[in-house]
């Protein structure tokens, strides 16, 4: 695992030197610590910064083919390396090294850009082909692995952190008008925007080919329901997903170093304990996070399937003076504006864990391949409640739910009835989904936009960039196939696999997803969706498939996320750090909000009228960005 940076063009050496590349080395060299390396010919320097992981001796980089003709800058893990290894061997290929980032040199040497294709893993490189002088950007299926570049002055720089761009001379740091919208309505900024103008994030599953002053980029790969190889009873899709999934554990654990499993005790992570355990040779060590407050805590459960499967278990508590300790840290970190308050338990959870492994296993992506968010149960609910006639919904149910009082608990009744009436009267099922998952809907962020916001918006053309960027999601069976595509495009790229790969990777740790190996996607999206979502029961088949393994009690209980306890101690601890952040001196410099709906918003949170969590976390994590990035 890797930091990779690099400039390509036509630049200037009085303007651009070493020193550039080192200063962006500089600033990601947590992740990788154990080695740097530099290479620099004609118009191209690559700076790479490795986390030694496989091959520890002879796997340095930028690594080159024998003619010297290809260089490669390398982020990442390729599990079916040794398959690709023995393949390319036969084909007269000489290796040099026991490391996958070789195996992705030979490829390219024999199918070019297509190389991609062949690539089991998580990835982000940069290939140099002196011959065609051009060079590849490339980044994984799902996003694991972060690339933003920029163009400028006929030469491309790009990075694995937004910090390291930033650092390259004559960079503004503008903010993109579009991208913050999108940031206040989900809470992330979806790619390809970043949060400021003309750096962008290459999209998972594209490459972008740079040559002569410009750029093609071209998705590679796109997740598909193939019908042609449908299983449909449900005992075969038992057996085909667990043989599945014990190949990709067993590919996830390969290491030349010490490995873990983050363990909450939910069906996800307890799953990747049951049969890694079936494979692993050694005892697992498995590590977890808890909460006080005990609606949010799943401790018990961690502790359960530890001491089922004889882990060498770990856990610590996390609290809102965590928050408080490391919020400079993981505002740094993040580079740009991310309102997913479990960013924090996640970046403790790494921080804790790697004094013990440098590897550990995580269980992110099971809620999207397999529809484990309760959003998939309230789309499904909403079909029979669009049947109740429209004057008995608006004027009785809805008057009625918005009358419950406000219970901050973790999936209290009333927010959770709440967040379905805000969504209950849009038809598109994409629309409504944005509305649940995200903070702030086009009415609220009218009232909190300033004069010259709405203006610079309605300008250069407003427009949301989720359902600009559909992904070529296309014409989809269902309902469920087209949200969940949605959210592995958007949701899972830019919140979740974001949150995993900062937060371990600032602790020089490497986390892999056994449930984002592709050959897994494709099996259990070439399944009947209602082997997914089973009337109202998520996770069907996963649920099914892992009853010989777990007790019944892990399967079968509520979905309690990885949340913190935001609504509460806004209330409490984190009151006067949210007041601070929020002060109006600070919003009325910045000219971006209007102080008085902030006020509102914080006022009706403090009195119980209204849970204002996420509007007003989203605002905080903004505004705590904007005074570390931007002053």
């Amino acid at each position: 695992m890797c930091g990779i940076c690099g400039i390509f063009g036509n630049f200037d050496d009085r303007v651009i030197s070493e020193k550039n590349i080192m200063e962006m080395l500089r600033s990601i060299y947590h992740r990788g610590p154990d080695d740097q390396g530099f290479f620099k010919d004609r118009d191209i320097m690559l700076g790479v910064t490795r986390l030694s992981v496989i091959d520890l001796k002879s796997g340095r980089q930028p690594m080159t083919n024998e003619d010297k003709t290809v260089w490669i800058a390398f982020n990442g893990e390729i599990y079916n390396f040794l398959e690709l290894r023995k393949s390319l061997e036969k084909k007269g290929h000489i290796f040099n090294t026991e490391s996958d980032t070789e195996v992705i040199l030979h490829l390219y040497e024999d199918y070019g850009v297509d190389c991609v294709n062949r690539l089991n893993g998580m990835f982000a490189f940069c290939i140099w082909d002196k011959k065609k002088s051009r060079i590849i950007l490339a980044r994984d299926r799902f996003g694991m692995k972060p690339l933003y570049y920029t163009m400028m002055n006929n030469h491309i720089v790009f990075a694995s952190e937004l910090k390291a761009i930033l650092c390259f001379p004559k960079i503004e740091k503008k903010i993109d008008v579009f991208a913050l919208d999108n940031y206040l309505s989900s809470e992330y900024i979806p790619s390809p925007k970043t949060i400021f103008k003309n750096i962008c994030k290459l999209p998972a599953a594209h490459v972008l080919v740079y040559k002569d002053g410009n750029a093609r980029i071209k998705r590679y790969w796109t997740l598909e329901v193939k019908n042609n190889i449908r299983i449909t009873d449900e005992s075969s899709a038992k057996e085909a997903l667990l043989g599945s999934m014990r190949k990709s554990i067993e590919r996830h654990l390969i290491s030349d170093v010490s490995l873990g499993v983050y363990l909450s005790g939910g069906i996800d992570s307890s799953s990747i304990v049951a049969l890694a355990k079936e494979v692993s040779p050694n005892r697992l060590k498995t590590f977890s996070i808890g909460f006080k407050e005990d609606s949010f805590d799943e401790s018990k459960y961690s502790k359960r399937i530890s001491e089922l499967f004889d882990t060498e278990h770990r856990h610590r508590f996390f609290s809102a003076n965590d928050i408080v300790r490391t919020l400079p840290e993981v505002i740094q970190m993040l580079d740009e504006p991310l309102a997913d308050g479990s960013i924090f338990p996640t970046y403790m959870l790494s921080k804790f864990s790697k004094e013990y492994v440098t590897v550990a296993l995580s269980g992110d992506g099971g809620d999207e391949i397999f529809a484990g968010y309760p959003t998939y149960q309230a789309h499904a609910f909403m079909k029979f409640y669009k049947k109740v006639p429209f004057y008995i919904r608006k004027k009785i149910i809805e008057k009625l739910i918005n009358k419950i009082p406000t219970n901050y608990r973790n999936f209290s009744f009333d927010f959770v009835a709440k967040r379905f009436i805000s969504g209950s009267n849009i038809d598109h099922p994409i629309d409504r989904h944005i509305i649940w998952m995200g903070a702030f809907d086009e009415d609220s962020k009218d009232c909190l936009y300033r004069g010259s916001l709405k203006n610079e918006l309605a300008d250069t053309g407003s427009g949301n960039l989720q359902m600009d960027r559909l992904f070529n999601l296309g014409q989809e069976p269902d309902d469920l196939t087209l949200l969940q595509k949605f959210d592995i495009n958007s949701y899972l790229e830019n919140d979740i696999l974001v949150k995993t790969d900062r937060a371990s990777m600032i602790n020089s740790q490497e986390v892999r997803l056994p449930y984002l190996d592709h050959e897994l996607v494709s099996l259990v999206f070439s399944l009947p969706s209602h082997l997914r979502l089973r009337g109202f029961r998520t996770k069907y088949i996963l649920k099914q498939s892992m009853k010989k393994y777990l007790p019944g009690d892990i399967i079968n209980r509520k979905k309690k996320g990885f949340g913190i306890p935001i609504a509460l101690w806004i209330k409490s601890r984190l009151r006067d750090y949210v007041f601070d952040m929020l002060d109006a001196s600070n919003i009325k410099k910045q000219g971006l909000f209007d102080h008085k709906y902030i006020k509102r918003l914080l006022d009706d949170h403090l009195t119980n009228k209204v849970d204002n969590r996420k509007k007003i976390w989203t605002l905080f994590m903004f505004e705590a960005w904007y005074s570390q990035h931007m002053k």
